[in-house]
């Protein structure tokens, strides 16, 4: 049996945008099974904290991440160059998307949202369904890998500034299209504020939303309960049962109480790691 590489080796790394960078990693057991919708755990250092990312492409033996500069140890990685190896990953994990042909789909990506739905934009379209999509972000720097959607049947621009499409946020310009289309499912990946709203138009129109929650993960297998998130009147694990989730079920607020509860100590361990490297010049 011919072994898998699985070097962790950073192939390729490119910046999209202000503190938003793109990896490659040489990985053919993640890269030979990743679905739609799963995840990999990152440990860049041997006491750094895990980082779950979820899996944005695969190629030739390597699968691509899009990391976000938002505390110590994004800031971290996103120093990593080519040629840099990452210690630990582990991988793909969660539930996959449930791809199938539902007919029209909406799907909607904010942040780095957008490059996380591309994997499920592309499944989609291969099981020949009409997908819409919604690109949305603070401004018109924002929008990256936007060449990767040229496949879909209708592509809109939102931005907080108005610097190109229309100006305001995801879910408004999702009920501006749920007025005059009926759509038969939905996805909303993106800042958890955003996936809330996404989800409260959703309900409003009796149309099923899949959300990817970004739970705070130690292990990826459940037995921490770190991740844990209220389904309805079910508690699940987002690692396991997750990532996504019927966005009209999920307990937004206990979900986005959960989220900051160690902001604070984040903020610090920022603080000091600063303190130590100096200005951040490369994000």
């Amino acid at each position: 049996m011919k072994k898998l590489k699985t070097s962790n080796l950073i192939v390729e790394k490119k910046k999209l945008a202000y503190g938003i960078h793109m990896f490659w990693i040489e990985n053919e057991l993640v890269a030979n099974n990743a679905k739609a919708g799963q995840f990999v755990i990152f440990r860049i250092h041997e006491n750094g904290e895990r980082i779950p990312l979820t899996i944005a492409g695969v190629k030739d033996g390597t699968f691509r991440v899009i990391v976000k500069a938002v505390g110590k140890s994004t800031y971290e990685l996103c120093r990593f160059e080519k040629g840099d190896k990452i210690i630990d990953i582990v991988g793909p994990l969660g539930q996959p998307s449930e791809i199938k042909n539902y007919g029209n789909v909406l799907v909607i990506g904010g942040g780095v949202g957008i490059a996380t739905i591309i994997p499920i934009v592309k499944e989609l379209k291969n099981h020949r369904n009409r997908v819409d999509v919604i690109l949305a972000a603070r401004n018109k720097d924002y929008f990256v890998l936007e060449e990767e959607f040229k496949e879909v049947d209708n592509l809109y621009f939102v931005t907080n500034d108005g610097s190109r499409g229309m100006k305001g946020y995801a879910h408004e310009m999702m009920e501006k299209l749920l007025k005059k289309k009926k759509y038969d499912i939905s996805w909303a990946i993106g800042p958890s504020l955003m996936m809330k709203a996404c989800s409260e138009v959703a309900k409003k129109y009796d149309l099923k939303i899949w959300v990817s929650l970004n739970a705070i993960m130690v292990d990826g297998t459940g037995m921490c309960g770190g991740c844990r998130v209220r389904i309805s009147d079910e508690l699940k694990y987002t690692c396991v049962d997750g990532p996504e989730f019927d966005g009209r079920l999920v307990d937004w607020e206990s979900f986005n109480t959960r989220l900051i509860q160690y902001k604070e100590e984040e903020k610090l361990a920022l603080e000091k790691y600063l303190e130590k490297v100096g200005e951040p010049t490369w994000l």
